[in-house]
């Protein structure tokens, strides 16, 4: 599962919120779309799998944090970022984390 699937899964309402934001104010969301970024933040810091994926892919993370930055009138063109980020994600061994797993029938 893609870290961007279990970030909607757990902060649904916070993602949702935050991207609209981002959407209708290109030029200026890093300003006016903060607080709902912390929010999403807050949301998935506190979240043990979005924790270990956090830290077992924080490069690709922070490069893809970066690149935001550094294209905020042009998010679109971090897409290889976020991609290599999710590649990663994929690959995070899950198996010790807490992620309500579902009772197999013995």
């Amino acid at each position: 599962m893609a870290a961007m699937d279990i970030t909607a899964k757990y902060c649904h309402k916070e993602m949702e919120e935050y991207g609209s934001c981002v959407a209708s104010n290109p030029s200026t969301w890093q300003q006016k779309c903060h607080e709902l970024k912390m929010k999403v933040a807050q949301c998935t810091s506190s979240h043990p799998v979005i924790q270990k994926i956090r830290q077992d892919c924080s490069k690709e993370f922070v490069e893809f944090e970066r690149c935001l930055r550094e294209n905020q009138d042009k998010p679109t063109s971090c897409s290889p970022h976020v991609a290599r980020f999710l590649g990663c994600a994929e690959a995070v061994d899950l198996s010790g984390v807490a992620t309500n797993p579902i009772p197999q029938p013995s």
